[in-house]
């Protein structure tokens, strides 16, 4: 019944790419590209709503609640590829970001196992969310039954619900508090909601975890300084973030960040205040943030 009712632009025939099929390699791969630049000015016209939800997000984490991403085929598959970044880039603990995906491991790397109909495996997959916490459902169709059981659950407990979809008429914002809705519509592909309704989820995503990790203070400027140095690239960029932030020698930064056990952001306070570790360290954890720490410090 749902998804006869939310039948939207992203399920009917795109008027400017009806030869396609008839296009050389190139000629395709632009129609391609200017549909997802309609797609980003979609995300664009939604960052008022988008605003809002990073907003009340940071009121329930401030308190100690986590996120929990809940989607099913395309759209919880860029959940999950947002929820595992937030660690290596801002530092945040794993379970800070969860994404939640129907059938789980198995069936997100075989496309086969379709679970997105399952409106109880939502509710259930939903029973870990608090009422501290934000529940934030992904669906391009806006009607995903897995979805909604999630989001009903996930309000029953008091949590905060946002919806991220492509359907401006979705039936599930009747369960949302904040829907962010950026109006794709036709594909170029029929119905292929991976491409223009992906893009423009993409870039949500993208927007609302970094503008809610910059208000959670673990950015300092336009610099990642809570990044997590897994490997040699990252180590390496953690040094050069020292470098842009203090205009220290190369060599002065690494001595600093083998001082400061490999932290970067008691490194980054370390090295502009002139304190030591220690007190770089306790400064953090009272303030909080890099600017909050240094401000204590001066």
């Amino acid at each position: 019944m749902g998804v006869v009712a939310d039948l939207v632009a992203t399920e009917e025939r795109n008027a400017s790419t009806l030869d396609l099929d008839l296009r050389t390699s190139r000629e395709v791969i632009e129609a391609l590209m200017r549909e997802d630049a309609v797609a980003v000015r979609a995300a664009q016209r939604v960052a008022d709503d988008l605003a809002m939800a990073v907003d009340r997000a940071h009121e329930r984490t401030s308190a100690g609640g986590r996120i929990h991403y809940f989607g099913a085929g395309a759209s919880g598959r860029l959940a999950v590829l947002d929820a595992t970044e937030a660690t290596p880039t801002f530092g945040t603990p794993q379970e800070f970001f969860t994404a939640h995906f129907p059938g789980g491991r198995e069936a997100f790397m075989d496309s086969r196992i379709d679970r997105e109909d399952a409106e109880q495996l939502g509710h259930d997959d939903a029973a870990a969310v608090m009422a501290t916490d934000v529940a934030i459902g992904i669906t391009a169709s806006g009607s995903t039954s897995y979805v909604r059981g999630a989001l009903r659950r996930a309000r029953e407990a008091g949590a905060l619900t946002v919806l991220i979809t492509a359907n401006p008429a979705a039936s599930l914002a009747a369960v949302a508090d904040v829907t962010v809705a950026p109006d794709t519509g036709a594909e170029a592909l029929t119905g292929s909601t991976r491409l223009k309704a992906g893009t423009a989820t993409k870039v949500v995503l993208n927007a609302f975890s970094t503008a809610l990790m910059v208000r959670s203070g673990r950015t300092y400027s336009n610099l990642m300084v809570c990044l997590v140095a897994t490997n040699d690239k990252l180590r390496q960029r953690a040094v050069s973030v020292l470098e842009m932030a203090t205009s220290q020698p190369r060599e002065v930064c690494v001595e600093a960040l083998d001082r400061c056990e490999g932290d970067l952001s008691t490194t980054l306070v370390h090295l502009l205040s002139g304190r030591s570790p220690a007190e770089s360290r306790e400064a953090l954890a009272r303030g909080g943030s890099v600017r909050a720490a240094l401000g204590m410090l001066r």
